[in-house]
Parts: C-alpha cells; sequence; structure tokens
C-alpha cells in the first residue's frame, strides 16, 4: 500500500504544522486568510490521484505543485462547493496548495492513489456468452467446428423476448466491415485477441429480418469520409458460413447478402411465392415528353383478368427492376390473390432508369407526379382496358420510392388516393428549405385541408438517425401522426429490421393487405 502524508505548512509562518492521513473520510483543514496552505501527497510517479476540496461558500485557489513548489495544474479559481480533482503524479511528491481571501474551513479528502503497477483496463465484456468463453481459454478449432456445422451468424437466447446475435468472420488480415448491421451504420468486427476469429455481437428482439454483406480488409485510401465509406463495397459480399444466402442464384459472392430470420420475425404474405403463382408479364416501352426520357414499364397481372372488375387494385411500384428481381412481386401478388388474401391487381413496375435519374424523379418532384397522372396512367389504361379508379390506384415504394408515394399522392390527389410508403426518405427537404422542426412532407400535408389518401407507412427499428439528425425512423413517425391529427387513416407498421428489401419485401404485402385486403 502506498504510504501517504499529509504536510500542512503555513508558507508565511516560522514552522511546520503536520498531519498522517489514509486516504478515507474528508478532514478539516483551517485556511489563514491570504496564506497559502500546502498538502504534500507523496505516491509513485504515475500513480493517478483523485480527491476532493469541499470549499462550501468560501472562495478556494487550488493547484497542484511539485515538490520544488513549481506551479503543474490549476484546479479552482475561486471555486466553491464541492471541487473534485484528478492528476497524475509526476513526481514522488505532489503538493496541493489551497488558498483563500479569508479565513474559513475547508473539507479535504483523498481517495487512495493507485500506483502504475495497479492500473490495469478492465476485462473486455461480451454480450455474446461463447465468445467469452473463448477469451477465458476456449478451443478455437473446436469453436469453428461448431459454428460451420451451425451456420451463421451466432444467435444465443437472452432472455424476455432478446437474443444476442453475432456475426463472425474468419482470418482477416487487417479489418472486417459489417454492411447492413443491425443499427443505423456499418460497424467494425473486432479481432479477439490472439485468434483469427474477428466478431461482432449485437442484443436485439426475437423478431429481426435482415439481409447483410461481410467486407473482410476493406481498403484504406485516401479521400474524403464519403469515398472512405464507399470503399466497403470493393469487398463487400456473402457470409461464407451462412446457410441462408438471398437471392440463391448470383454471378458470385458479391452480389449475394446473407440472411438472418429469427424465430418470431413476422411472417410475410405471398413469400415464397405459391408454386402455381403464373402471372401474365406484359412490357412496353414508356416516352415521357414532360420528363424527356424513355423507360420500359412492366406490367403484371392475373391471366384471364377482367378488366371491367371493379375490385381490381392498380399498383404503381416504384423502383421496378428492384420489385421484379428482389421481392418477386408478380408472383407474389398472384399468390395473394390466389389465396383470396387481395383482390386482382395489376402491377405497373416503373423502374429508375439509373441513380442519377432516380435521385431526380422520385423526391418531391411536381413534374414527375404530373407525367404519372396524364403520361402514364392513360397508357397504362390503353394497355390493361381497366379504368383507373383513384380510390383504387395506390402508388407504393421504398426510400425515395416512400418518399414519392408520399409526395406525388400530395401532388395528385385526383388520381392518387393510396399510398403506400415503406421506410420513406422523409428527411428530405428540397434545398435551401428550413425544417423549423418538423419533416418538410409532414409540415406539407399540415398545411392542406384533408385530402382523399389513405396511407400504409413502415419503418426499421434500426433507421435512426445520426449526427444529431432525425432519421427515416423517427421522420416517418412523425408523419405519422401528423396524418393522423388531420383526419387520415394511416396503417403504421414498425418492423425489427433496416434499409432492407428483405423487409420491404413483406412490408408490401402487408401495405395491400392493409389497404385493400378482405377486412378492409
Amino acid at each position: 500500500m502506498v504510504r501517504l502524508a499529509l504536510l500542512l505548512a503555513v508558507l508565511a509562518g516560522p514552522g511546520l504544522a503536520q498531519d498522517t492521513l489514509v486516504p478515507g473520510p474528508v478532514e478539516t483543514v483551517e485556511l489563514v486568510a491570504g496564506a497559502p496552505l500546502c498538502l504534500r501527497i507523496e505516491a509513485p510517479p504515475g500513480s493517478y490521484l483523485a480527491g476532493r476540496i469541499e470549499a462550501g461558500a468560501l472562495p478556494v485557489d487550488a493547484d497542484l505543485l511539485d515538490a520544488q513548489g513549481h506551479h503543474l495544474r490549476r484546479l479552482s479559481h475561486d471555486g466553491r462547493g464541492n471541487i473534485g480533482f484528478h492528476a497524475v503524479a509526476e513526481q514522488d511528491t505532489t503538493l496541493l496548495q489551497l488558498s483563500a481571501p479569508q479565513a474559513g474551513r475547508v473539507g479535504v479528502a483523498l481517495d487512495q492513489p493507485v500506483p502504475p503497477a495497479d492500473q490495469h483496463p478492465p476485462a473486455p465484456e461480451y454480450l455474446s456468452p461463447r465468445i467469452a468463453a473463448l477469451a477465458a481459454g476456449g478451443d478455437i478449432d473446436a469453436f469453428w467446428r461448431k459454428v460451420a456445422a451451425e451456420g451463421t451468424p451466432m444467435v444465443e437466447d437472452a432472455g424476455k423476448g432478446k437474443v444476442v446475435v453475432t456475426f463472425l468472420w474468419r482470418g482477416a488480415s487487417r479489418n472486417v466491415r459489417l454492411f447492413g448491421a443491425p443499427s443505423n451504420d456499418h460497424e467494425w468486427l473486432e479481432r479477439l485477441l490472439g485468434t483469427d476469429i474477428w466478431f461482432k455481437s449485437f442484443r436485439v428482439p426475437d423478431s429481426l429480418r435482415l439481409s447483410y454483406k461481410l467486407a473482410p480488409d476493406v481498403p484504406d485510401i485516401p479521400g474524403d469520409a464519403r469515398a472512405r465509406r464507399e470503399a466497403i463495397l470493393a469487398t463487400a459480399q456473402m457470409d461464407p458460413l451462412n446457410r441462408h444466402p438471398w437471392p440463391s442464384e448470383t454471378p458470385d459472392r458479391f452480389n449475394q447478402d446473407s440472411t438472418v430470420v429469427l424465430r418470431n420475425a413476422p411472417a410475410q404474405p405471398g413469400t415464397p411465392p405459391a408454386a402455381e403463382a403464373d402471372p401474365e408479364l406484359k412490357r412496353f416501352t414508356f416516352d415521357s415528353g414532360l420528363l424527356g426520357n424513355s423507360r420500359e414499364i412492366t406490367l403484371s397481372f392475373l391471366r384471364g383478368l377482367d378488366p371491367a372488375d371493379p375490385d381490381i387494385v392498380l399498383a404503381l411500384i416504384f423502383d421496378g427492376e428492384q420489385a421484379m428481381n428482389r421481392i418477386d412481386a408478380p408472383r407474389m401478388l398472384d399468390t395473394l390473390t390466389r389465396q383470396g388474401a387481395l383482390p386482382p391487381v395489376v402491377a405497373v413496375l416503373i423502374p429508375s432508369i439509373d441513380s442519377q435519374t432516380r435521385g431526380k424523379e422520385l423526391p418531391g418532384n411536381p413534374v414527375f407526379a404530373q407525367a404519372l397522372a396524364e403520361e402514364l396512367l392513360p397508357r397504362v389504361a390503353a394497355e390493361t382496358g381497366i379504368r383507373p379508379d383513384p380510390a383504387r390506384t395506390v402508388l407504393a415504394g421504398a426510400s425515395y420510392g416512400g418518399l414519392a408515394a408520399a409526395t406525388v399522392a400530395l401532388a395528385r390527389p385526383d388520381t392518387f388516393g393510396n399510398a403506400i410508403s415503406m421506410s420513406g426518405s422523409f428527411w428530405w427537404a428540397p434545398e435551401g428549405t428550413v425544417a423549423d422542426g418538423i419533416p418538410h412532407v409532414a409540415a406539407a400535408y399540415a398545411g392542406r385541408e384533408k385530402l382523399p389518401i389513405r396511407f400504409f407507412l413502415s419503418a426499421g427499428l434500426f433507421e435512426t438517425g445520426r449526427a444529431g439528425t432525425a432519421g427515416i425512423l423517427e421522420t416517418s413517425r412523425q408523419l405519422r401522426d401528423v396524418l393522423r391529427l388531420q383526419g387520415y387513416e394511416v396503417a403504421w407498421r414498425e418492423y425489427v429490421g433496416g434499409h432492407d428489401y428483405l423487409v420491404w419485401r413483406g412490408a408490401l404485402a402487408d401495405g395491400l393487405i392493409a389497404l385493400f385486403g378482405a377486412e378492409e
């Protein structure tokens, strides 16, 4: 144990008053007006020193000095009340000098100093019991054999509807990053010291549904933060030990995700599609004079459809190429109709052309809304023979597409009476717009009379904001609340997932059933 001596000295006086203090309770000392009092603390160099001065109403100056009386640091000037101090000893002796402009009593307490030999970082805490067992000296080879037999990620029960999910990679040399983590960011995996195990654990609800990739040895490139963040795409690939790749057939591991669907994840109606699902597909080229571009539209509908059926739902789905390839929307909708969950649905799959066009058309573009209402919809009517009814016409999309569903309906409620927004980008506002605490789209609806539009809104639990800005989850909730206050019919679903087509696959079905299902 470190010996501590407190030598009390009134430097202006003729002698020294000595006292010895063991770290512990507060000791009271007398201060003479204008005369510094030094308390000598003895502890080896590098020792952690902590304590407090109880000055009450007396204004106290407190300084640390070395053994020769040279100033080291100011702790307090005219300090009152409880004054905490923390420092590292630079010599065997450190002086705590106290002074006040008037006489009075102060309390001084010193915690037990911690010498360098006793300074140790706390043992790491692991969410995963299996990782904790390995850190304590478990058999690494046996661990990998079991992981290979079970598949990844590891899932361990945490009680009360929670589990610990641990993502794993074996043998990277520099780093591993998780693309699509159950958080609001791409997460770095940690290497278990002295092993080839890279891991990252999360405590999540047992209703999680998630797709993800792992990126080993992400290049550490020069450039701005965005360029460095995008470097993850260079190595992001399917998890080689995951048993549930998606989609099942791809040209290489870089174009395939891995999936996690926990035991209480909600069912996704119409997925997988029924074996007998066989929708009719019809394609045509849509040349828009308003937009000045051209794209191929895919129509999907039940074979033998009667265009005069008054129950037909006309669904315009943004990012149509993704709806086709990642959601399998045509066969999903055919299945739901065959099962009686939905009336006949004519799906209009609208591709984005490219990312630049998507970024111009989908976020709050009134010309895009006009093109859909005045150019595309008449063409769809001509191709199918149906008569579009606003009450049976729905806009559906995810991310920017979810934003477009709400803004196009706002611009043309005479044509589009329903909107399905999945993870809508409601953080968006036109350039130069002052948010004033409410999302732009929510404010736009609040500033209008109630329109004949029904809504299905959804967001993922992990789609929260970052760096002090509201995210998709928060802004979607705000829009929901504003719409309900305005008297709109709004169905709301919050999924334990992220910004993810694996989630949106179910959300699209849920939205259509909520708006047009048997119990509408």
